[in-house]
């Protein structure tokens, strides 16, 4: 698989999925053909990370040419990724703590034979290899493999989602570490996903039968609560001549860039990473920065050491809210060491959408209409 690395690309792809394969997407989305046929999915999960193009410009775009109703499916999943960023950032305390528990879990033999792709399951090796070599895995797959790396493999819910986001392009600390959390039954307390063998039989047509699966596991316990922390983003007047932008919010089509001296935009190093990424996940992020500078140029693209120099000589900065996760994290420590005046930016349509995730998926669900109407989007 190759993904565009430029907006211009990201789009096409959007434009393109639209016209050919959505209107199959419904009854499709759950096979998975293989690493050379993903035609029945958008792989658009890569571009919506980095912002390229957001969840709600790709709304906008298929209800241009579809109803709702036909093409409800499609809004809903594309809608997860909104729910789970805002659920994230009203309990950020759960970053934190999976931050925290991976530094207890030790990698023994059997997490290191999970990540060669050295088990008994033929299935699970291939799809530790297509995930190395293409940096993506369709999302029913995904779930069929933190099922087995949980239940079957019992290893820990926290090193698989580390894996992911080492090798996924599309790797969100939202997305990923809840979706895990989910099928561990720690999302909602005692409901888990446990992968079926009829099922991996039925929507890989056939390719894998008859795998030995854990299928009678009880979900994971764990005991720690987590409170509702009110989202609270105060924009101030706008005096700032610093604007900083990470790389996982590139929207940067509809800010006034022209009213600031500097514009950074951060890419954070290996080096300081507490979830390190693969070289080609680094690469591609590089890679679709690059694209950015060229569109537009009066971006500074800095690593963690630049941007501390910085703050050097500068302590007030506006920031476009790079969400819950390693960026912000990173952000949150130099905010409290450097002592920074920080005033976050962030989009109507994330912060009016937000107030739906403080519930399950299901309340937020039936809240989808009422944000694409509030935006004019359908």
């Amino acid at each position: 698989m190759k993904f565009n690395i430029t907006r211009e690309g990201a789009v096409k792809e959007l434009d393109n999925f639209i016209e050919t394969n959505l209107k199959d997407y419904s009854f499709k989305r759950n096979f998975d053909f293989g690493p050379n046929d993903k035609s029945n999915v958008s792989c658009l999960s890569p571009y919506i990370t980095h912002r390229l193009i957001t969840e709600f410009e790709v709304a906008k775009k298929v209800l241009e040419k579809y109803s709702f109703q036909k093409v409800e499916k499609f809004i809903q999943e594309i809608f997860w990724r909104v729910y789970w960023k805002g659920w994230l950032e009203l309990r950020p305390q759960v970053w934190t703590d999976f931050i925290g528990d991976l530094k207890g879990i030790k990698d023994d033999k059997n997490y290191m034979k999970a990540i060669n792709g050295e088990t008994e399951i033929d299935c699970f090796n291939d799809w530790v290899r297509e995930l190395k070599e293409n940096n993506y895995l369709h999302n029913h797959t995904r779930m069929w493999f933190a099922s087995i790396w949980i239940f079957t493999l019992n290893l820990s819910w926290q090193k698989g989602a580390e894996f992911f986001m080492k090798h996924l392009y599309d790797g969100d600390a939202a997305s990923n570490t809840l979706s895990w959390r989910w099928v561990a039954g720690l999302q909602t307390k005692g409901k888990h996903y446990v992968a079926q063998s009829w099922n991996i039989s039925k929507f890989t047509n056939n390719k894998y039968s008859n795998v030995k699966l854990n299928e009678n596991a009880l979900p994971i316990i764990d005991k720690r609560e987590y409170k509702l922390n009110p989202l609270n983003f105060v924009t101030e007047d706008n005096s700032n001549e610093n604007l900083v932008v990470f790389e996982n919010e590139l929207n940067l089509e509809n800010k006034n860039l022209k009213k600031y001296k500097n514009i950074y935009l951060v890419l954070l190093s290996n080096e300081i990473r507490k979830l390190k990424l693969d070289k080609k996940v680094l690469d591609f992020k590089s890679q679709i920065i690059s694209d950015q500078k060229n569109r537009f140029k009066d971006l500074q693209v800095i690593d963690e050491v630049k941007f501390q120099n910085i703050t050097d000589k500068v302590n007030s900065f506006d920031v476009v809210h790079p969400c819950i996760g390693e960026n912000f994290s990173f952000l949150n420590t130099m905010r409290k060491k450097r002592n920074l005046k920080l005033n976050f930016i962030l989009s109507d349509e994330d912060r009016y959408s937000w107030q739906f995730s403080n519930k399950g998926y299901f309340n937020f669900k039936n809240n989808i209409p009422k944000i694409l109407t509030s935006f004019k989007l359908q």
